[in-house]
């Protein structure tokens, strides 16, 4: 049976569909659309506004699938808990940078005993040896850390202050799309904007080369428990340019 709605959420989707009526292409100007995002949110929390991007690939290819990351202008919004796995001198460089946990063999026991409470993992090269084995509880949950997203690196300090800072990981799921935060409804829609610029540059940078025809296929915004504000795809794309 279809998700009975109450009724603010009926009020912010009438909302929502009112802008597109009276703008006439689908899906509104990106500036509209995360101005639109928070006027619609009906969360009591500070929700987080998430960009859900459906790219002109397929994910069952490895070569199409679209992995990167992004450092947000304006961050994220939350606080990130940041594990580096690391020894010797990389591990003081860590802990200086603000890691929240750092460790070796120790840390690497703790996970395998099914530790996961933190929000990024960072590794050192040589460390990647004794981590690789704990994808299977890391993958799932995402925490993996992955050359592609800079988090298998010898500079943890860089990588822990992106990653305190705003940095966004994001991959395509099965279906060739990709969901992202950009911030919190307590944002300015000027910082959404900026972020959400951030992402879209990014996304088009990483384009596959065998990816033919248009990208960006379909765009949403959305507020936590939220109506989905739909993005004109083409004025997206011109983010990029301007980004």
């Amino acid at each position: 049976m279809p998700k009975k709605r109450g009724k603010k959420y009926i009020e912010a989707a009438k909302k929502v569909e009112a802008a597109l009526a009276s703008n006439g292409n689908g899906g509104l100007e990106p500036e509209v659309a995360c101005q639109m995002v928070r006027e619609t949110s009906i969360s009591k929390f500070d929700a987080t506004v998430e960009a859900h991007i459906r790219l002109g690939v397929d994910p069952r290819h490895a070569e199409q699938m679209v992995r990167g990351s992004v450092v947000l202008p304006n961050g994220t919004g939350r606080k990130v808990r940041v594990a580096v796995f690391a020894t010797g001198e990389k591990l003081k460089e860590a802990q200086d940078a603000g890691a929240d946990y750092a460790g070796g063999d120790d840390m690497v026991k703790r996970v395998s005993d099914g530790w996961t409470d933190f929000d990024t993992a960072v590794a050192t090269p040589d460390m990647m040896s004794k981590v690789g084995p704990l994808g299977k509880i890391l993958g799932p949950r995402g925490l993996m850390p992955n050359p592609k997203s800079g988090t298998v690196t010898f500079d943890v300090a860089r990588a822990v202050r992106e990653a305190k800072g705003g940095k966004v990981e994001f991959r395509t799921d099965k279906f060739g799309i990709v969901h992202a935060p950009i911030g919190k409804v307590s944002f300015e829609s000027t910082q959404l904007h900026q972020n959400l610029a951030a992402l879209v540059d990014a996304l088009i940078r990483n384009k596959p080369s065998t990816s033919k025809g248009q990208y960006l296929r379909t765009f949403f915004l959305t507020a936590t428990q939220g109506p989905s504000v739909p993005v004109d795809v083409k004025e997206a794309a011109k983010l990029h340019a301007a980004g």
